[in-house]
């Protein structure tokens, strides 16, 4: 790193680090909405079959 660069090095840093926090943040979401989203059409595969007809 060149000298006197230091405080570009730091916002580059923090400009990334805030990146992945935010796509550590999508996945997460992403993957409980899925989990919610399966949960629920195997709660309505389960209601269906034991329904009385």
């Amino acid at each position: 790193m060149p000298p006197g660069d230091d405080e570009t090095y730091d916002k580059t840093y923090d400009n990334e680090s805030w990146k992945e926090r935010g796509v550590m943040l999508r996945v997460f979401v992403y993957v409980f909405a899925t989990h919610a989203f399966a949960g629920f059409v195997w709660l309505l595969f389960y209601v269906g079959q034991n329904a009385q007809k």
